[in-house]
Order: structure tokens, then sequence, then C-alpha cells
């Protein structure tokens, strides 16, 4: 991924690509919410470690960044004779782009504000600055 705005406005990104770029996602978060995607129905993190071939606390730190980031649904499911294991599913796109779209929404107006004080900021500087003579 690119350093600066700049070098992402010249890269093309791939829809999976706004994971890592807004939300900080690695690759295996990715790998685990396409498991999710195309399973038929939620899967616990024992299915979802051995379908990413990964270790049970890894697959699960992941699920829990998704599950923070609003990817990922938990679950209870209760056992007959008492106890209960968790089951994840993904939670439906469009809230999960209105939710992508207020963040950004809420990024803009930050460097929106940040680049208005900048201006403020060099505008007081340049107008106090004698002019060079030459």
């Amino acid at each position: 991924m690119a350093n600066s705005i700049a070098e992402q406005l010249t890269q093309e990104i791939a829809c999976e690509g706004l994971l890592e770029c807004i939300h900080g996602l690695k690759q295996l978060d990715k790998d685990c919410y396409r498991v999710l995607v195309e399973s038929e129905r939620p899967l616990s993190i024992d299915e979802i470690s051995e379908q990413v071939d990964r270790e049970r606390s890894t697959a699960y730190r992941s699920i829990q960044r998704l599950h923070t980031a609003g990817f990922v649904q938990k679950d209870q499911v209760n056992y007959d004779d008492g106890g209960y294991y968790h089951v994840f599913s993904p939670t439906d796109p469009s809230r999960v782009a209105s939710d992508m779209q207020r963040m950004l929404n809420d990024w803009y107006a930050k460097m929106g504000q940040l680049i208005h004080e900048f201006e403020q900021k060099y505008a007081d500087v340049s107008e106090s600055t004698p002019p060079i003579e030459g």
C-alpha cells in the first residue's frame, strides 16, 4: 500500500483494498472475512481457523478485529445441556459500506479543517514577511 495520499491516488485500489486502507486490516483478516462471506451459514472459530489453516487463537484475534471494525456479527448458540459457543457471519454489505462512507466523510472533514489551519498559519507568516527585493 502506498504511503501518501498522492501515491494512493495514482494506484488502482481493489474493493478488498478498502479493508486495509480504511480499517488497517491484515491479509489474514481479509482471508477470514472471505471465508465467512463464502459460507452459507455462520461459522465457529474452529471452522474458520481450519479453513484459513491457522491456529484457533490466531483466527480468533482476526475475527475480533473484523468484529470491532463492524464487518462481522457474533451470535451465541446455546447447548441444550448448558453452555454455549459463538458463531460468526458477515455483516450486511450495505451497512458496512454506509459505515465506511461515514468514516470517510469524518476523515474528509478533519482534513479540510487541517488544510484551513495550514492556510491560516502560513497566510499570517507570508503577510508579515517583507518582499524580497531583487
